[in-house]
């Protein structure tokens, strides 16, 4: 796209440039700035990247998109080897023009979006895609208006796009949805994550849902999710492609087998391994593979991008200290997360120690959420259980109330505790779950048996 396409978009006027430079690669982030880029600038709570303008053009920029702009002859005769534009709204002209930008597209897209899961299964699907295609894919979990528009402003002619989908209410993934206009969806899950903004789990379908609103084909849906499953049922839409584990699907997994080396699976009479452990990831896999063999990538392909899945930042990384098993999966949490990662704790051999913390924005369902967590660390026949923060002390109590063991469990106020103790417990061949919310800063947990 060239700077003329977008004039006019939420008011967007050239203070001064040419209008024929091309826009270039947009990027919100003076930091990552590169010669050529095109800097917009976006309103925070505690900024104004609108007074980043000078350090974008320091850092190579060409192009500035902003909403505000004082002195604005004495700036134009400063910088008027450059293009400025100024907008009405940056938030409400980037989503309109990736809309336009969209309408020059004319490849495979893949919208993800779930409760959980969004990120990993996206990467795995661009992963199996890139055996045969050119993919452009959301950074990072990117994933809301801003991240998505960026993302296809950015296109450069790729085979193929997979993008990430996140809401926390209502009408933002209607919005996401008409902007980006999928040829593919994945529903990977409906879980708990913002039922406290939502107020039900059939409310949070619902907003998944908005999906449909702009989905021009296929939709994959795991069909071992209760809510999804009852979905399926209804048949209210066509074409829709299941895949589980436990029902039976269009790409099910069996004979599934867990080891130190990952998990190992059949679909039909195919075998396929993945170097992580747990269904979340088989689930995944699944995904991937049916949008792979969609897509016309070989199976033989297929297997190979499935032994070469990188590990994830604090995503179910294990982590060995001499004969001491970490997983480190504290990147986020919420119900649905805990329970996978608690069954993956659940098949080791060795004595089982789930260290959790809070979930938060589960708003009046919090301690209901925290005990259910309780009942889980008994189902899965954990050996100690160390809680941290506020809530978490639910799921302890929970836990105690269906006969957990009084001397195997722990709670704490602040992460310091945990470490304490973890020092003093820990022995040879025993594997330690570490998972809380983000903010509950449970990497530090990690650090402090990892570094002890």
């Amino acid at each position: 796209m060239q700077i003329k396409d977008i004039l006019g978009i939420s008011n967007a006027r050239l203070l001064v440039g040419n209008k024929e430079d091309a826009l270039g690669h947009v990027c919100k982030d003076t930091r990552a700035m590169l010669p050529g880029d095109t800097y917009i600038a976006f309103r925070g709570e505690k900024f104004d990247g609108n007074d980043f303008y000078e350090q974008a053009f320091l850092g190579g920029a060409k192009t500035c998109i902003l909403s505000h702009l004082d002195n604005i002859e004495e700036v134009s005769r400063k910088y008027a080897d450059k293009n400025i534009i100024l907008v009405d709204d940056t938030v409400d002209f980037i989503m309109k023009a990736a809309s336009k930008k969209r309408d020059l597209i004319h490849v495979p897209l893949i919208a993800v979006t779930g409760s959980v899961g969004k990120t990993s299964t996206k990467n795995l699907i661009a992963r199996v895609l890139e055996q045969k295609y050119r993919v452009l894919k959301t950074q990072g979990n990117l994933n809301t208006n801003i991240g998505l528009s960026l993302t296809l402003l950015n296109y450069q002619e790729e085979d193929v796009i997979v993008l990430e989908m996140g809401m926390n209410t209502f009408g933002e993934i209607s919005a996401l949805t008409r902007i980006a206009r999928p040829t593919i969806a994945v529903i990977t899950n409906i879980g708990t994550s913002h039922i406290g903004n939502l107020g039900s789990r059939e409310n949070i379908l619902k907003a998944k849902l908005e999906i449909l609103e702009g989905l021009t084909g296929p939709i994959l849906v795991n069909n071992d999710n209760d809510l999804l499953h009852d979905w399926v049922l209804k048949d209210e839409y066509s074409p829709i492609i299941t895949f589980g584990i436990d029902e039976k699907s269009d790409y099910q997994a069996k004979d599934i087998l867990y080891s130190t080396q990952g998990s190992r699976f059949m679909v039909g009479d195919e075998e396929y391994q993945i170097p992580v452990y747990g269904s979340a990831f088989i689930y995944n896999a699944l995904v991937s593979l049916a949008i792979g063999m969609m897509l016309g990538v070989e199976k033989k392909d297929i297997k190979e991008a499935f032994t070469a899945i990188p590990s994830e930042a604090h995503r179910m990384n294990v982590i060995k200290k001499g004969d001491i098993t970490i997983i480190d999966d504290t990147y986020n949490a919420n119900y649905d997360s805990i329970a996978f990662a608690l069954e993956v704790l659940s098949s080791f051999l060795g004595r089982k120690i789930a260290v959790l913390g809070d979930v938060l924005e589960m708003g009046d369902f919090s301690e209901e959420i925290h005990r259910k967590i309780g009942k889980l660390v008994v189902d899965d026949k954990i050996d100690y259980l160390i809680t941290v923060g506020s809530a978490a002390c639910y799921i302890n109590e929970e836990a105690l109330n269906w006969g957990f063991d009084v001397h195997h469990s722990f709670h704490f106020e602040y992460n310091e505790g945990a470490i304490t103790l973890l020092r003093q417990i820990l022995q040879k061949y025993d594997y330690v779950l570490v998972k809380a919310s983000h903010s509950m800063n449970f990497t530090q947990i990690v650090e402090g048996i990892v570094n002890e």
